[in-house]
């Protein structure tokens, strides 16, 4: 018995000089001393030698045990020195060297928009201004001029909200356009207003140039004295200077209930070019035609006034809202043929911009 423990120290001795890394040992320590090991197996062997010879067999190999575990123990130290040691050499850091910045993100090209919208308006004195994305039916249509059987309140345009309806103001909806902070803000504010309302709108399209969620920016100045005149002076002012001198803009007559005269405005086509084609005569998916409709305008209507508690006969003034990122798309040099990409979350898309 041990003659064969003595045979395994020298074996285990010998390939413990070959160990090159705290890996090899762990493996050969777990090979050599685990509980399945040869050399531990063989110890449990001491218990069927004759009384006369177990305690002297039993010392000799209590002595090889705890001499290998010492040896483990050694080479192990060893090792992790001779690893610090190398650090110096393998993990050395150069402070001299210029670091390198972490990836930066970007705003969202429809918030590069608002932003910028935000910007142009500013600087003929309108203010930025928010009101709610869930407004009641009163805001949203009633204060507008919109009879109860208007199309815009039909459920199949319009998303309702499954919420009692309040006493005075009606159903709870998801705002459809901008237009419902124009009463809020003549029951907030002072006269004379000029603000512009960025925010969130909801309506039931889906398609190239539709969205369910989108966002539109709505312009409202009350004073004195207003005129069609002022109107589409700040409609040229902004289109030459959000889409370049060399784009064209014209005002169709319409008809919208909060508005009286009324006007949609069109922007000549930055896909095909104002021409409705593009290359081998394909007809342009956008705009159909060459003209892609921004959105409307006119003059306040005298009711939306008096919804407001203010007298139609002692002041006037225009609204206009648009849709961001409908403007967006037709800024030059964007080139987006389809409203959707901007909302697929696509870095291959957005990493452009």
């Amino acid at each position: 018995m041990i003659d064969k423990l003595e045979a395994l120290r020298s074996r285990i001795a010998s390939a413990l000089a070959g160990v090159k890394n705290l890996h090899e040992l762990e493996a050969l320590e777990v090979a050599e001393l685990g509980r399945k090991s040869e050399f531990m197996l063989s110890l449990k062997g001491l218990g069927e030698l004759p009384p006369e010879q177990r305690r002297s067999a039993g010392q000799k190999a209590n002595e090889i045990k705890s001499g290998l575990e010492a040896a483990f123990a050694d080479k192990r130290q060893a090792l992790q020195e001779a690893s610090a040691g190398a650090l110096a050499e393998t993990e050395w850091i150069d402070t001299t060297v210029p670091g390198m910045p972490p990836p930066a993100g970007h705003l969202h090209l429809t918030t590069q928009a608002i932003d910028e919208i935000t910007e142009i308006f500013s600087r003929i004195g309108f203010y930025r201004v928010r009101h709610p994305e869930v407004d009641w039916d009163w805001y949203a249509f009633e204060s507008l001029n919109m009879p109860p059987d208007h199309p815009a309140r039909d459920e199949w345009e319009t998303f309702f909200i499954d919420a009692p309806p309040h006493p005075r103001l009606g159903r709870m909806v998801l705002t459809p356009h901008t237009s419902s902070g124009q009463v809020r803000e003549m029951e907030r504010r002072p006269l004379p207003i000029r603000m512009i309302g960025i925010s969130k709108c909801y309506r039931r399209q889906m398609d190239v140039s539709h969205v369910p969620m989108f966002h539109q920016f709505e312009g409202l100045l009350i004073d004195k004295g207003i005129s069609v005149t002022h109107l589409k002076g700040v409609l040229d002012y902004f289109a030459r200077t959000y889409f370049g001198p060399d784009r064209k803009t014209r005002l169709r007559p319409f008809h919208f209930r909060f508005t009286e005269p009324s006007f949609e405005v069109d922007i000549s086509c930055g896909i095909c070019h104002g021409t409705g084609r593009l290359e081998a005569g394909v007809k342009c998916r956008l705009c159909k035609d060459g003209w892609l409709e921004l959105g409307g305008a006119g003059m306040i209507h005298p009711n939306v006034l008096t919804a407001g508690k203010i007298d139609p006969e002692q002041w006037g003034g225009f609204a206009f809202g648009w849709g961001v990122e409908r403007t967006m798309m037709m800024k030059a040099g964007l080139q987006i043929p389809d409203i959707r990409e901007v909302y697929k979350s696509d870095f291959r898309f957005l990493r452009q911009f």
